[in-house]
């Protein structure tokens, strides 16, 4: 059964030729990788350009023009982390002024430039992620598997556009539990199993709020639909796909148009509605998908409407791996990647888990929350760090 092919936008070649050459970095310490000892490279699932680190900490105001995204540090060949230990130990001194910004350091990812330097210029929505630098190899078994899968992923998916129109005329006492578990047997349809830490997502005072995470997988959204009814903002292209696009339009999904900077005061607006009347918002303020080794930009819009609503932030870190722990890039979505691709890579797969931990809530009250540049900065930082 071959899955739909609905192509993402290509990133300007050029740019992309010119920005993979590699920068080295530092070596990732101890706290960073929480790798066991003795961990070996399946090429299935950790492959090249899969050995990610906790992202270190990120300082500064986030502008396009002027924010240092934080990074990973490099991995050995086969792209799983050494274990901790030898990560402690293989650290060379560095040599970098105590305020230079933090290199790439990842062996196959491209550069990231400063924002003026990207394609498109500071505002446009860019990513350095591709699938030949970021992805590992694509698995050259499990066909049945991925068959398998397939079915009963599509059987979840036409369940749900059966059920959740009555469901939503009953009201949200029966949408919201059966949009949980929608998104529960998505994910199990895949292979992927779910580890909550931390929660409920939910004000404890019923209060609406902005909920943000980093955006590297098309299991971002079930996994984030797992812990209540949540409403996403998601870009416009979505609303023609076959059945996700009926089945995010029928849930309430606020479609917004990412490059058009003049509906921007609309969609701040739309935005700030919804989370006075209480709505769980939810938003990948990175605006497209990154693989996970490195993150992108925050973009302070969906904050201004937080600010204007007077609701909190919940900041939460999703992180794909291995079933033995070691992290992976192969739910990735990036770069010209289909949709087709980036699910069959994923259901041919043995398995993947997918563990989500909810931050505590940034309130309107907190100095972290002044402004929408500060507020930004600090759940990108609570984000990637995951408290």
């Amino acid at each position: 059964m071959t899955l739909p092919a609905f192509r993402r936008p290509a990133p300007h070649r050029a740019a992309r030729a010119a920005l993979r050459t590699p920068v080295p970095g530092s070596a990732p310490s101890a706290a960073d990788t929480g790798v066991a000892a003795g961990a070996t490279a399946d090429a299935e699932l950790a492959g090249p350009g899969t050995g990610l680190a906790t992202p270190g900490p990120t300082a500064g105001a986030v502008t396009p023009a002027d924010e240092v995204p934080a990074v990973a540090g490099p991995s050995p060949a086969g792209g799983v982390l050494p274990p901790p230990a030898a990560a402690a130990q293989a650290a060379p001194a560095s040599s970098a002024p105590p305020c230079a910004a933090p290199e790439i350091g990842h062996p196959t990812h491209p550069v990231d430039p400063p924002a003026s330097q990207r394609p498109g210029g500071p505002w446009a929505i860019w990513s350095p992620c591709t699938p030949d630098t970021c992805l590992p190899p694509r698995a050259s078994t499990g066909r049945l598997r991925m068959l398998r899968r397939t079915t009963v992923l599509l059987a979840v998916l036409f369940a749900g556009t059966a059920l959740i129109p009555p469901a939503a005329l009953a009201g949200p006492r029966l949408l919201s539990p059966l949009l949980r578990r929608l998104h529960a047997a998505v994910l199990s349809a895949a292979g992927v199993r779910l580890v909550v830490r931390g929660g409920p997502l939910a004000p404890a005072d019923g209060r609406g709020a902005l909920v943000v995470s980093d955006h590297t997988s098309w299991l971002d959204v079930p996994a984030l639909g797992t812990l209540g009814p949540l409403t996403m903002l998601a870009k416009r292209e979505v609303r023609d796909w076959p059945l996700i696009g009926v089945l995010a339009a029928r849930i309430g999904t606020l479609f917004v148009h990412r490059e058009g900077l003049s509906r921007l005061p609309a969609t701040v607006a739309q935005t700030a509605d919804a989370l006075r009347a209480g709505t769980l918002v939810g938003v990948f303020p990175e605006a497209t998908t990154w693989c996970g080794a490195v993150g992108g930009d925050y973009r302070r819009a969906p904050f201004q409407a937080a600010i204007d609503a007077g609701v909190p932030v919940r900041p939460v870190t999703v992180t794909i791996t291995t079933p033995d722990g070691r992290p992976s890039t192969a739910a990735a979505f990036v770069g010209d990647q289909t949709l087709g691709d980036t699910v069959g890579r994923v259901l041919r797969l043995p398995g993947l888990v997918c563990t989500v931990t909810v931050g505590e809530l940034v309130e309107p009250s907190d100095p972290a929350a002044a402004d929408r540049r500060t507020l930004a900065r600090t759940a990108r930082d609570r984000v990637r760090h995951g408290r």
